[in-house]
């Protein structure tokens, strides 16, 4: 497919996901959480919808998390941004010489990522950052669509272990070589599927893991290193 081919069949991917109402009980809370908002984002006007993937269409690296933040990606309608775990992330990026800058608040802040595309397992911020297995079921059809349009992307990183086995079951359903029995989650598991693409497994950027030491920024700059090492090779 060309890149202006990818890129509208991206684009039309996204204006779906933002359309999509499959999940009442996701899309009652995303509107919950914009109209009560934080304190201190009580003067911001939250999207409160579904997010949205983001990035360059000619990824050579695709990064998977869960879903959105409530008010960070359901705040600024755009993949980890505008929260702590959005802070990491795109810190590491940056670091890592993958996207323009290190600070993602919002929408119009200049970020570009280069040779990345960020998307997640569910697209609506869940109460307690917990979709359910049908909520996780119901959005997988849009994670299917992404791996077949940027099936040329050698490398896949999913941010925790909801991520980590949704992708590994989207993948072998579509005929991937994923290893029998299914390789366990872990930081910084690799996992080949033999010429096609490497999965690569990270601990989450949440507040959890980073505020108690669980995930380091030595820890994270790793899979980055790793993944870039895989996704743009040495020719020498």
């Amino acid at each position: 497919m060309t890149h202006a081919g990818r890129g509208a069949a991206l684009q039309d991917l996204d204006a779906r996901v933002v359309a999509c109402r499959r999940c009442p009980r996701l899309v009652a809370w995303c509107a919950e959480v914009a109209e009560a908002k934080r304190a201190a984002y009580r003067d911001d006007v939250y999207w409160g919808r579904p997010v949205p993937s983001f990035g360059d269409p000619d990824a050579r690296i695709v990064v998977v998390g869960l879903a959105p933040g409530a008010h960070g990606a359901n705040r600024t309608g755009r993949m980890f941004t505008g929260d702590r775990s959005g802070d990491w992330l795109y810190g590491a990026l940056h670091r890592a010489g993958l996207a323009s800058q290190p600070d993602s608040t919002g929408r119009d802040d200049g970020m570009t990522l280069h040779g990345v595309y960020v998307t997640a397992a569910v697209h609506c911020a869940p109460p307690a950052n917990k979709p359910t297995t049908a909520e996780r079921e119901t959005c997988r059809s849009f994670l299917e669509e992404e791996v077949g349009l940027l099936e040329d992307a050698p490398v896949w990183v999913a941010l925790g272990k909801l991520a980590f086995d949704q992708l590994l079951r989207v993948l072998g359903d579509r005929g991937d070589a994923v290893p029998r029995p299914r390789p366990r989650f872990g930081h910084g598991v690799e996992v080949e599927l033999g010429d096609a693409r490497t999965v690569l497994g990270s601990y989450h950027p949440s507040q959890q893991n980073t505020f108690t030491g669980k995930l380091t920024e030595p820890m994270f700059d790793a899979v980055w290193a790793r993944a870039r090492a895989l996704a743009f090779p040495d020719p020498r």
